[in-house]
């Protein structure tokens, strides 16, 4: 898909790595308006500190992200750096370095260089295309296994509308958000304290709700930038349907690359969906699903394909959320393996562990004990996350 008035591109600028791309950029014909969520860490890398504080005119232009160093955890040096490189590319562009977000992934605590960006960035921007987004993708990439786009197209009072995604992540992945870089462009012309709440709103539904390994990133972005292009009606506070539809397709984007997220998880092999329904309320409910989903027994368990609701009722009991045992039952898909907290017996069992060779499964655990439901997205934890791990800096 093609987004009026973007371009992307991505070069090999060798900031880590060899004979891969690893610089990207996005850019928009004119100023877009802009709006942001990050990471929720307290250490937080130079590249967020820099967006944050130039997110608060509610406008961009530009994208510089890096794969390879996360520029984090490296003082004012790194701050310099992530100034200088947005400098680079804002001169390269001909527009007010205020425009230019930065972003960077990989190694934490390393220092990085500015030579590679500037070597590389006539090339990258003299690279920059409509057709640019999937080499942007690569670019990102870290840990991931493939890169992760999503498109939506919606129409506003007889106008097309297109947005388009794309995003990184695949381990150091917990709410709040994750260890993920997320860019969504789109040809809307909308203002920003609404387009600042539909950003918001999505990434509570999509990007908080999933979870790798439990730990929570420095780098974590997600940049929406809506430039207007396609001439739409105003999306804006008098206007409260076009503003639905459009955030229906924006929420349908950040939840398809979280999904991509979690599925390309280091090493993972399963794709798990966790329900908790019959919750007292929102907060407990929500508990209840990330503490089953974090868990490292229940995630091994469902590498090796055993259906051990033991370990799962075991992490709600430890979740915080006040509920009676008495009256949980579990399923996985639509075979009920445990109810009012007992065991079902050996064929419900072997029904369960079926269920666990799929690629993709729900886990439903049922608290019986009100009308609140959450829902988290987790994967199996592997041998070979503690492989990748091991060696990640090597």
């Amino acid at each position: 898909m093609r987004v009026k008035g973007f371009s992307a591109a991505a070069v090999q600028a060798g900031i880590r790595y060899r004979d891969r791309l690893d610089l990207g950029l996005i850019y928009s014909d004119v100023p877009a308006v802009a709006a942001g969520a990050f990471t929720t860490n307290l250490v937080k890398a130079a590249p967020v500190l820099l967006d944050m504080e130039r997110l608060r005119q509610g406008r961009a232009q530009a994208v510089l992200v890096n794969a390879g160093n996360a520029n984090a955890c490296t003082g004012e040096r790194g701050m310099e750096v992530a100034v200088a490189t947005a400098a680079m590319a804002a001169r390269q562009l001909g527009i007010d370095e205020e425009l230019v977000q930065v972003a960077s992934t990989g190694v934490i605590g390393e220092q990085m260089a500015t030579e590679p960006f500037a070597r590389a960035m006539p090339e990258l921007a003299g690279a920059l295309s409509a057709d640019g987004f999937d080499d942007l993708a690569r670019a990102m990439m870290t840990t991931d296994t493939r890169p992760k786009t999503a498109t939506a197209t919606v129409f506003l009072d007889g106008v097309e509308v297109s947005v388009l995604g794309v995003a990184k992540g695949s381990g150091m992945i917990m709410p709040d958000m994750a260890t993920m870089l997320c860019f969504v462009v789109t040809d809307a012309q909308i203002v920003f304290p609404v387009l600042r709440q539909i950003v918001k709103s999505g990434v509570d539904r999509s990007f908080n709700r999933i979870t790798v390994d439990g730990d929570t990133s420095t780098n974590d972005t997600v940049l929406v930038m809506a430039n207007g292009a396609a001439g739409n009606p105003w999306i804006d506070e008098e206007n409260p349907e076009a503003a639905r539809i459009f955030a229906g397709a924006v929420h349908a984007v950040f939840r398809e690359l979280a999904l991509k997220i979690v599925e390309d998880g280091e090493g993972a092999t399963k794709l798990v969906t966790i329900r908790v329904t019959g919750g007292r309320d929102a907060e407990s409910a929500m508990n209840a699903a990330q503490t089953i989903a974090n868990s490292a027994l229940v995630k091994t368990a469902f590498f090796g394909e055993d259906a051990n609701w033991g370990r799962i009722i075991a992490a709600l009991g430890r979740s915080g959320c006040v509920f009676s045992p008495d009256r949980v039952s579990i399923s996985f898909d639509d075979v009920l393996m445990v109810q009012n907290g007992q065991g079902l017996g050996r064929a419900a069992e072997e029904a369960a562990t079926a269920v666990l060779g799929q690629r993709h499964f729900t886990v439903t655990v049922d608290l019986g004990d009100g009308m609140e439901t959450a829902e988290v997205y987790t994967c199996d934890l592997s041998v070979d996350y503690v492989k990748i791990n091991a060696d990640y800096r090597s």
